[in-house]
């Protein structure tokens, strides 16, 4: 990948074709889990924080706000994940984002990130795989990739934050 750069009102990145690849897996999965029937999806860890409770220590109070926010939560990452979509190019290739995109990737890689390190048990322990011997390494790697895709997005927007000072 070539990092997310500031071209003017843009932000720029090329992803290699495999790259490209991974993240409409990715969205794809994501997708699926979001629309999944309540009854199918009922108990994943990884729904559980994507679509946190809003009160721990109160079951009616968090099941109010479930009903409240659930669906506006729900359409919100479904619209955020349909942006990043549109402008994913489906065999690598150049990215350019305006604002409102990347702010959609930010959250959709955010949200891609969480669920992996979700069903990946990950924590402030968990260090990069040295070598990729397995599909947890291989899984590890790909969530460290979307970290550094992430943080290349952040990094660009925080220059053009700068440059408008």
């Amino acid at each position: 990948m070539k990092p997310f750069r500031r071209r003017g009102d843009s932000y720029v990145a090329r992803l290699d074709p495999a790259e490209a690849g991974i993240v409409g897996l990715l969205l794809d999965q994501l997708e699926q889990l979001l629309s999944g029937e309540d009854e199918d999806v009922e108990g994943d860890e990884v729904l559980a924080r994507l679509l946190p409770e809003g009160h721990r220590g109160d079951p009616h109070l968090a099941a109010d706000y479930r009903e409240l926010t659930r669906d506006s939560l729900v359409a919100g990452k479904s619209d955020d994940l349909a942006a990043v979509r549109a402008t994913l190019p489906p065999d690598g290739g150049t990215l350019h984002l305006d604002a409102d995109q990347a702010g959609a990737w930010l959250r959709t890689t955010n949200d891609l990130r969480l669920a992996l390190g979700t069903r990946l048990g990950i924590s402030a322990d968990t260090e990069p795989p040295a070598e990729l011997v397995s599909e947890t390494d291989q899984q590890l790697a790909v969530y460290y990739w979307l970290t550094a895709v992430q943080g290349s997005l952040v990094d660009s927007l925080a220059a053009g934050r700068a440059a408008r000072r």
